[in-house]
């Protein structure tokens, strides 16, 4: 009998896949993208009577999943009816995608050492119920509270990103959001003229390329959305500035003393502005909305409906999107 070959089982095989699937943290995109392709593996690997190893489903290089990717993740998923993309890159990019196809592995030898054979379609579909509950996850909430200052309710914001970044593991909620905050607020408040200017990317595009200065560029201004300023976004504002380029970093108040410290290090403090992303995001609000109570309500419409069009466009996890709510 092989080792992986499919036969009904009882309730306890998907009862311990609930339970690991809880404990290992496989919420966010990248991780299920992983599930569906080890299972993918251990369902081929029944045909022939191999014994599934982890060390065999990594590339030759040893730094990804085998066989891991868009084409494969979607190949899965339409043949449950879903056209949706799960994610651009398929999970390869994720840092824990090693870490999570060894996980899954060992858990489907423990369970086969358990149980005997595994009902690995059952497992599929399993994975493909958590990936529709995905796609159905609830957005963001933006409270705009009389008693609340701007900053107030940033924070309120950010603070369910980074909630969520915690419980999914390996995906940056609180990044892309801002990221695309920021972009967003810039649309909304340039001039018209000058709204072309503003280039929206996705999170998981790097700017590492020769006409990309930073996240966004605007005339001689490259600005750079971070939570976390390091070494290497301060070399790169040094490039900037040897290109001519005026940089500014946004990043979190944890984040500006981070910028601030590195940039004094390499004598360039008195070159890069670093602001405050709640600031940076409150003031633009209150400057556009014309310090009155209906034009910051108006403001924050406006840039969290220009954000949600930068998500449906450039993002394939719609759970990114924000959601008005709250008085005036």
């Amino acid at each position: 009998m092989s080792l992986f070959a499919e036969q009904a089982t009882d309730a306890d095989f998907l009862q311990a896949l609930a339970t690991y699937s809880q404990q290992a943290k496989v919420k966010g995109k990248g991780a299920l993208a992983v599930m569906l392709v080890v299972n993918d593996h251990a369902r081929r690997a029944a045909g022939t009577g191999s014994a599934l190893s982890a060390d065999d489903l990594l590339t030759e290089q040893g730094g990804q999943v085998l066989g891991l990717g868009r084409a494969a993740v979607q190949a899965i998923l339409a043949q449950h009816g879903i056209t949706r993309v799960l994610a651009e890159e398929g999970g390869r990019t994720s840092r824990g995608s090693i870490g999570f196809m060894r996980g899954y592995v060992a858990f489907l030898n423990e369970q086969r050492a358990l149980r005997g054979e595994l009902d690995l379609a059952a497992a599929e579909r399993f994975w493909i119920s958590r990936v529709e509950a995905f796609f159905a996850g609830k957005p963001f909430s933006m409270k705009l509270d009389a008693a609340w200052s701007l900053r107030t309710a940033v924070r309120h914001l950010t603070a369910q990103a980074e909630a969520r970044q915690k419980e999914a593991g390996g995906t940056m909620y609180l990044g892309t959001m801002m990221q695309h905050l920021v972009g967003a607020t810039l649309q909304v408040v340039l001039p018209e003229a000058d709204k072309v200017l503003v280039v929206h990317h996705g999170s998981n595009q790097s700017d590492q390329k020769p006409d990309r200065h930073g996240d966004f560029d605007l005339g001689d201004v490259a600005v750079h959305v971070s939570t976390a300023p390091s070494e290497s976004l301060i070399r790169k504002c040094g490039e900037n500035l040897g290109k001519g380029k005026r940089p500014v970093i946004v990043t979190t108040r944890r984040g500006l003393l981070t910028a601030e410290g590195l940039l004094e290090n390499v004598g360039n403090h008195d070159r890069v502005d670093v602001v405050e992303f709640e600031q940076f995001l409150a003031t633009n609000v209150m400057q556009f909305g014309r310090f009155s109570v209906d034009g910051r309500r108006e403001a924050f419409q406006q840039i969290v409906d220009a954000y949600n069009d930068v998500v449906d466009n450039h993002e394939t996890d719609p759970s990114l999107r924000i959601e008005m709510s709250g008085g005036k």
